[in-house]
């Protein structure tokens, strides 16, 4: 799964070529201001595709199953879509050399690893996890600029690791690393109890030791507030 640049594609070993739909939506979506009608048409499409997708999710379908039923369901949709494409090429109703004329053309042109995901059992609709894991590194190597010693980088790296930790445990980390403060003389004593996946069990039965309900000390919930994480970046970087 990639977008359709040709130095993302492997050479030396047989693959199944998915191409992102999200960056063909994209295009669409920058043209909004020129277009509105053609995109608008193009993005509904997209995303009556996209919540069959979440519903297949919500079922937890399998990979065959959720294959049977995007061909059930999204199949006519990205079917009448591509007609819509072709007409707007073949009766003159775009420019070639317009940017529409260029996003169509560039949806046609990869139109078979774009539509993979109704041929192929497990196939994604894009790559979105992925860029968001590449966007958290590239957002560290930005941060990092500003690190004044090479102690601040690595308090840096090291609060980075955690956050991304978190956010894959599903745990709020703002929650869990003012947890850690709170209770650095048990973190040092056992930090395998500490970790992201299992510290609340350690805080449960901390507050039980100390005869306080544990139910006042839950977290918010996984997102984290911005305004104090701005704040904790802040110090790490001058550390």
């Amino acid at each position: 799964m990639c977008d359709a640049l040709s130095r993302n594609v492997p050479k030396e070993f047989e693959t199944l070529l998915a191409h992102c739909l999200t960056h063909a939506r994209r295009n669409f979506v920058d043209l909004i201001p020129s277009f509105p009608e053609e995109c608008r048409y193009v993005i509904e499409a997209l995303a009556e595709v996209y919540h069959h997708d979440k519903t297949a999710k919500e079922q937890s379908l399998s990979a065959d199953l959720r294959l049977q039923f995007h061909q059930t369901h999204s199949g006519p949709v990205m079917e009448r879509l591509k007609e819509w494409l072709q007409t707007q090429t073949q009766e003159r109703k775009v420019e070639p050399n317009s940017s529409l004329g260029k996003a169509i053309a560039y949806m046609l042109k990869h139109w078979e690893p774009l539509t993979l995901f109704l041929r192929v059992p497990g196939a994604p609709l894009d790559n979105n996890v992925c860029e968001q894991v590449l966007k958290r590194a590239i957002l560290h190597r930005k941060n990092s600029l500003f690190y004044r010693t090479q102690h601040g980088a690595y308090i840096g790296d090291l609060f980075m690791s955690l956050i991304h930790t978190c956010k894959l445990n599903q745990v709020n980390p703002f929650h869990y690393l003012t947890t850690l403060q709170k209770h650095s003389s048990e973190l040092f004593k056992n930090p395998e109890k500490w970790l992201p996946w299992n510290y609340l069990q350690a805080t449960t039965i901390l507050l039980i030791l100390l005869g306080h309900p544990a139910s006042a000390h839950a977290p918010a919930g996984p997102c984290m507030p911005r305004r104090p994480l701005r704040r904790l970046a802040g110090r790490t970087r001058s550390a």
